[in-house]
Parts: structure tokens; C-alpha cells; sequence
């Protein structure tokens, strides 16, 4: 599969694409039956986002366990009336860090991290397609999935000349796929699987 690289200033094929905002945040106690409710799946390279929902349990303490979005800015706000970095960390990381603000305040601290939602890791689709915009990527999804989920393509949209855009420290990598080829079962290679900031462009 060829593999071609065009410069950065490339993706503004998609700034027209419509993105939802990012919730604003929120920190809700949960109720008890819930508070040790299991989380998604999370992916092994996963790393906390904006827009995440996250479980932050205390055990035996439920006065300061509290469900939160990350806000934009990357911080969840604790029931003890301080803030913390979020984004960034890993679940296991993200415990840490709470229990070293707790501890200030509570003596040995038995937390646990529970991700509730991911909506941080997002994948892109425009033009040709029933439903752009933008999509979480909760679980392994390629190409066509992706396609599949916008609703299909459009009437008129060159198959032939797919494009997954993805970002890369020297710029942009661009990924031809042959959406014809694929559907008959052909250069299966070209479905690859998507990454989190791709961006399938349907001319």
C-alpha cells in the first residue's frame, strides 16, 4: 500500500467538519449502588482525555467518591474542593495523583479509578458520507466500519479515492484506500485500523 506524506496544512480538507463541544464538567455523587459500578473496556493504550467520564471511588467513604468529566482544561474537580490534572495520566497514574491530594486531607486513602465513558479518543469522517462528523473510538475500528457507522456512502463518492489522514511529527501521513477494491474482497490491507485524530475524507 502506498503511503503518501503532504504537509500539515493539508487537513484543511476537513475544517469545515462539524465537531460536538466538549461537556461542560460535571461532578455528581453517585448513589451507593453504584458507586463501585464497573467501568467500560479500556484500550492498553489508553490515556485520559477531555470529555471522559471518570469514577473517582473512596472505599468505605462515599461522601468523597464522585463521578466528573474532564473539563477542556484537563482537570476534575474533588468533593474535598480541590482540583487535579486528569488528562494525560493513565487510570492507574490518575490514582496515584488522588491519592497524594487526598492523603492531605484523609489518612490512608483506598481509591479506585473507574472510567465510565471515553469520549477523548475521536476519529473523523467527511464528505461523501450519510452522517460526518465525529466518532469515539471505544474499541478497535477500521475503515470501513467507520464508513459503515457514518451511514454509508453517498451516491456519488469516488469509492476509489479514499483517504485516511493521519498526524505525524513531520507532518501529515496520508493512507489511499480503494473502497471498490475492498468491498470485493481485495488489497484488505488498505482497511486499516483507525487511530485516535484520523480523519477518513470521502471526496
Amino acid at each position: 500500500m502506498k503511503v503518501q506524506r503532504i504537509p500539515v496544512v493539508a487537513m484543511v480538507l476537513v475544517a469545515g467538519l462539524a465537531v460536538p463541544p466538549l461537556a461542560a464538567q460535571s461532578a455528581v455523587k453517585p448513589e451507593a449502588a453504584s458507586a463501585v459500578a464497573a467501568g467500560v473496556a479500556v484500550p492498553r493504550d489508553y490515556v485520559i482525555g477531555p470529555d471522559d467520564q471518570i469514577g473517582i471511588v473512596f472505599w468505605k467513604d462515599r461522601d468523597l467518591s464522585v463521578d466528573a468529566v474532564v473539563r477542556p482544561d484537563g482537570k476534575i474537580s474533588l468533593p474535598l474542593g480541590n482540583e487535579i490534572v486528569a488528562a494525560g495520566l493513565t487510570p492507574e497514574q490518575l490514582k496515584e495523583a488522588v491519592i497524594a491530594e487526598a492523603g492531605r486531607f484523609v489518612e490512608s486513602p483506598t481509591v479506585n479509578i473507574i472510567v465510565r465513558q471515553i469520549n477523548s479518543r475521536k476519529v473523523y469522517i467527511t464528505g461523501q458520507v450519510e452522517k460526518a462528523g465525529a466518532y469515539s473510538l471505544t474499541g478497535p475500528t477500521t475503515v470501513m466500519q467507520l464508513i459503515a457507522l457514518a451511514g454509508g456512502l453517498r451516491e456519488f463518492a469516488k469509492a476509489k479515492e479514499i483517504v485516511v489522514m493521519r498526524a505525524d511529527p513531520k507532518g501529515t501521513v496520508a493512507y489511499p484506500v480503494n473502497y471498490e477494491e475492498l468491498v470485493k474482497g481485495r488489497h484488505l490491507e488498505q482497511n486499516i485500523a483507525l487511530r485516535p485524530g484520523d480523519t477518513v475524507v470521502i471526496p
